[in-house]
């Protein structure tokens, strides 16, 4: 007994392909530790999407000195990306019903690897931001592909730690490019800057990935179980492959459009987008951090354990938060993980004032931000994998679930991609920061306050709207879960008559 991947070859020509071939099917379906290849490819992919992501914030003192760029114009470079990907967004629900999501991710993943390589080898800023722009869009096709392919592998009661893993696993990927970047970038390699080398090694890696998604991830929503002889399973393989390749495209078109109406419509999608709005503003404005840091005074090496150590409380707050969140909806089946989510969302407040306002500004507070920081990302980090991913996949049928996360990451990334530039103008021009009166290797006392005003705007009041921004879903959430289970109900029983 076990699972077979749809094959991208016809039946026929497969029962003549050469051994390695059938190796190949077999090796798609085997476990490791009780674990599936897929799930563990699937999670590299995720370590390096958020490597990704993490690894120009890291860089952006060199980044600023290379380009003679201010904190406005590197949150430019963030707004870029950002933008391009919740623009781009949708295109993932409709790829994935042509082509099934390993393929879908690997095209992704390609395309910001490439990206990624071309901001490292660019000497003029022009150049590095449309080359964010092409990151954007080659993440806006994995993320969405990922959450949906996700969802559909965890049950309803456990898919909270499913989302929490993939985070937990996601974000050591983030530290990993964050610090190996910040190491890095004070170094010269080959009479190369270390934060070039720092892209070009992550792109590296990344098509390195792509390739073995592409090659050994079965999608599980194209397997089947082996329970005839080798023939009929062929068979049955053809007839999916046929599925998908004979579509038209005025008729996936048709089907895209009438997924999108019918996600748009779903009012818990509506509040959550809605939340995810203003709750991803200060996870943009984060991306300052770094630079924050090392204005303060704090070398290369300080600056990437401190960033190590919030980025591992995230970690570990986005499983604990979906296990907890897994419990709490046992307890109380249509509130628990709401309540989960307003709690994380309003602990982003205090600890945002005691980060930004009450501790001192000086390299002697090393341990205080370090305490600061690891339960700050303990407590607010619990959103996405307690509440939106789990419930999202809760609230509209199963072949929508890919087009319902790119939607969220549609309008959520375009509007939270305005935090960056934003701390960057408020921090220049309201704060009176100046970009000349920093000192390569000391920093500056007096912008690291200025920045860290412009930070504070960014987020403890977008973490209490948040928090509100919940509260509908008590009256909701209950209805539209219902809802989709009866849409799904509808669709069995309509494919059994056919």
């Amino acid at each position: 007994m076990g699972l077979k991947r749809a094959s991208r070859y016809p039946s026929s020509s497969f029962r003549s392909t050469p051994a390695l071939f059938r190796r190949l099917e077999a090796m798609r379906t085997r476990k490791i530790l009780g674990v599936s290849l897929s799930l563990i490819l699937i999670n590299m992919a995720a370590i390096m999407e958020r490597a990704d992501e993490n690894l120009l914030p890291a860089v952006y003192k060199e980044v600023s000195e290379a380009f003679k760029a201010g904190p406005s114009d590197l949150g430019y470079l963030t707004f870029i990306r950002n933008f391009v990907q919740g623009l781009a967004s949708p295109l993932a629900g409709v790829l994935v019903l042509q082509y099934d999501r390993p393929t879908v991710l690997a095209m992704g993943t390609f395309c910001w690897a490439l990206s990624t390589a071309a901001v490292g080898a660019s000497h003029h800023f022009a150049q590095a931001a449309i080359w964010r722009a092409v990151n954007g869009f080659g993440l806006a096709i994995v993320i969405p592909a990922l959450q949906s392919f996700i969802a559909d592998s965890y049950k309803d009661g456990v898919r909270g730690a499913g989302f929490g893993m993939v985070s937990l696993v996601g974000s050591l990927g983030g530290i990993g490019g964050g610090v190996v970047a910040t190491l890095m970038a004070g170094n010269i390699y080959w009479t190369v800057p270390g934060w070039r080398i720092a892209f070009i090694l992550m792109a590296a890696l990344s098509s390195l990935i792509g390739f073995l998604v592409f090659m050994f991830v079965v999608d599980p929503r194209k397997t089947v179980h082996i329970t005839h002889g080798a023939d009929q399973s062929s068979e049955r393989d053809d007839f999916i492959i046929k599925g998908i390749s004979t579509s038209s495209a005025a008729s996936v078109w048709l089907e895209s459009w009438a997924a999108m109406k019918s996600v748009v419509k779903v009012q818990t999608f509506q509040i959550i987008v809605l939340q995810g709005i203003v709750g991803s503003l200060p996870w943009t404005a984060m991306v300052f951090f770094t630079m924050w840091f090392e204005l303060i005074g704090f070398d290369h090496n300080s600056t990437a354990a401190l960033l190590s150590l919030f980025a591992i409380g995230c970690a570990t707050g986005s499983l604990l938060g979906g296990i907890i969140a897994d419990r709490m909806s046992r307890i109380y089946p249509h509130t628990g993980r709401i309540m989960c989510a307003q709690f994380s969302a309003l602990m982003g407040i205090p600890f945002s004032w005691f980060l930004l306002k009450v501790i001192p500004q000086s390299v002697d507070s090393y341990y205080t931000f370090a305490v600061t920081l690891t339960l700050m990302g303990l407590t607010i980090s619990w959103n996405a994998t307690a509440a939106n991913g789990p419930m999202f996949a809760e609230v509209v049928p199963a072949k929508h679930r890919t087009m319902i996360y790119a939607f969220d990451r549609a309008f959520e990334g375009s509007f939270s991609s305005f935090a960056a530039p934003l701390v960057g103008i408020l921090s220049e021009k309201m704060f009176g920061y100046d970009a000349k009166s920093v000192d390569p290797i000391k920093g500056s006392t007096r912008e690291a306050f200025a920045l860290s005003q412009g930070l504070i705007s960014m987020m403890a009041v977008p973490f209490g709207l948040c928090c509100l921004f919940y509260t509908p879903l008590y009256v909701i959430f209950r209805k539209d879960r219902e809802n989709a289970r009866i849409a799904s109900v509808k669709e069995e029983e309509i494919s059994l008559t056919k």
